[in-house]
């Protein structure tokens, strides 16, 4: 699979395309979200923009970090994010931070934008992880055509997932659909009356996080921090996080309404 629509004069990396429309998509359902809760849209325009700004530094730094002893030898290389590398981790981590501190400077309920993000955030992941295939990365061991015939795939996503001479697992695609049906629970979940505000945030916190865990047991390309694969680690803090969060809002009981603010 070509990861590139050359145009002549110019090539454009699918890769880019599709992280760009992840972002554009996440990003106009968050706002119309938090919006009908009674937010303002430019308090969530200006909010997204820095967390997608911090997001995408952050998830780059992040591969670079645990990826360091081929970027200290190759610099130029660290700013071609076109060529993949950006550690969804690492962009979650500097978008929560970037959201926490306009969050606290606005006297904004946090818990409350995040439940408004997370709905973007899992469907632009789902979208995301297309741009993995174009580049032929976050791909399984290697198997046979055969194993891939027998899943039912379509014959592109097979003929994309034979790199260098030999087929791979497609654990890309496990983890879009994944995300994608996330995607769909939480938009039933977000109208139900029993809501409270986290509820949100710690499914997608435990979701997300109990399937990464298991994904990235099979990924050939895991950022390592001496022999354990970190996205596992952060994967399992994510659930333990989400839980904790749960039980807190099952404790708190907040509603939506209660003290919503137009930012």
């Amino acid at each position: 699979m070509s990861p590139i629509i050359d145009l002549g004069i110019i090539t454009i990396h699918w890769y880019s395309i599709l992280i760009f429309i992840a972002i554009l998509l996440g990003s106009n359902l968050a706002i119309k979200e938090a919006k009908r809760h009674g937010y303002n849209e430019d308090f969530m325009v200006n909010l997204l923009f820095l967390g997608v700004i911090f997001g995408i530094v952050g998830a780059r730094v992040y591969y670079v970090i645990f990826n360091f002893d081929y970027y200290k030898d190759n610099l130029i290389e660290m700013f071609k994010v076109w060529n993949g590398g950006l550690a969804i981790h690492g962009g979650i981590i500097a978008g929560l931070i970037s959201t926490m501190i306009i969050c606290y400077k606005k006297k904004v309920n946090l818990i409350k934008i995040l439940d408004y993000m997370v709905v973007g955030l899992i469907i632009a992941q789902a979208i995301g992880r297309w741009g993995n295939f174009f580049n032929g990365e976050a791909h399984g061991p290697l198997t046979t055509f055969a194993y891939l015939e027998g899943l039912h795939l379509p014959q592109f996503i097979i003929d994309g997932m034979y790199i260098n001479g030999n087929y791979y697992i497609p654990t890309f695609l496990y983890e879009s659909i994944w995300c994608f049906l996330g995607f769909i629970i939480m938009l039933v979940l977000r109208r139900r009356k029993f809501m409270k505000v986290g509820y949100l945030t710690s499914f997608y916190l435990v979701w997300y996080g109990f399937e990464r865990f298991l994904v990235e047991g099979l990924r050939t390309d895991s950022l390592m921090f001496l022999s354990l694969k970190v996205a596992q680690l952060v994967s399992l803090l994510m659930v333990l996080i989400g839980i904790c969060l749960f039980i807190y809002s099952l404790h708190k009981k907040i509603k939506y309404e209660d003290g919503d603010s137009n930012g």
